[in-house]
């Protein structure tokens, strides 16, 4: 016998999965589409096939693999600092934000400002020149560091896109942690179990599947960065700032190659999916654990 609460839901879904692939099935195809395809905006109406040249001009691009080696390690980085941050301070301040919520509101304005607007705002405040932070540092040490030089850069990067979306991973984290059964830990109390003990068996593994989505959502935002990279420093010296959608706007835009460019963004539509679907299958299996 057919469950009708699941034929129900179905149905529900539908409007939303009509949507969804009438707004992003036809442009994911035809980026599929130009992706084997020689294609310039003269002939953007007929393109040409050829087969996975694209794909292999990627490859074999030396700038490709550097805007992916420094996407990887800007997203592993900034996901872990924001995942520590987040849970840290959601653990360690959960009693003041439960007696003073309007505190969250506050902690969430850094996540409010559009990043290419943090990026606008911390390139006028790091500027060697004229920013401030550089000049008062000079003024009472004799020396200020070039922040946005090819050596800092990247630190000065990872500091601010960690300082503007730890935030949303302490929403998370506050949330999930505010969610854990009283009585669970009542009766670990009883038991003495207190503290750091406490946190490590009972609260942690209880905020895992939390963890899990906050370090994969944040991962794939950093490694899909642009806006705040490239209105803070650009593509950067020899393009050691260069993120793989940095790439891609370049590609695209600057040396019209859009077969190219779009066969990148394939590829990095593809591993976001794959870190999804592979997140989702941790998931499923701790539930039927």
């Amino acid at each position: 016998m057919r469950d009708p609460t699941r034929r129900e839901n179905r149905l529900l879904a539908a409007p939303a999965v009509i949507f969804l692939l009438a707004m992003l099935g036809f442009p994911a195809l035809l980026d599929l589409l130009y992706s084997v395809s020689t294609v310039s905006f003269e002939n953007l109406r007929a393109p040409e096939l050829s087969g996975f040249g694209n794909y292999r001009a990627v490859l074999q691009d030396p700038y490709f693999w550097n805007a992916v080696s420094f996407s990887t390690h800007f997203g592993l980085l900034t996901a872990a600092l924001e995942t520590g941050l987040g849970l840290f301070l959601a653990v360690f301040l959960s009693p003041l934000i439960q007696k003073r919520f309007w505190l969250m509101a506050v902690l969430m304005m850094p996540m409010v400002i559009a990043p290419s607007m943090m990026g606008l705002m911390y390139r006028l405040v790091l500027h060697e020149f004229v920013g401030p932070l550089p000049y008062y540092l000079y003024e009472f040490f004799g020396q200020s560091p070039a922040f946005l030089s090819p050596k800092r850069a990247f630190a000065t990067l990872v500091v601010i896109e960690t300082l503007q979306w730890t935030p949303f991973t302490l929403l998370l984290f506050y949330t999930a942690y505010s969610a854990i059964p009283a009585d669970i830990r009542e009766a670990a109390r009883v038991d003495g179990t207190r503290g750091l003990r406490l946190f490590t068996h009972i609260e942690l593994p209880a905020l895992l599947p939390t963890l899990l989505i906050a370090f994969a959502i944040r991962f794939i935002d950093g490694f899909r960065v642009f806006d705040n990279i490239y209105v803070l420093i650009g593509s950067g010296a020899g393009g050691s700032s260069t993120s793989l959608s940095i790439y891609i706007y370049t590609a695209f835009f600057k040396s019209a190659d859009i077969g190219k460019a779009l066969a990148a963004s394939v590829l990095l539509f593809a591993v976001a999916f794959a870190l999804l679907w592979l997140l989702g299958r941790l998931l499923r299996r701790r539930v039927r654990a």
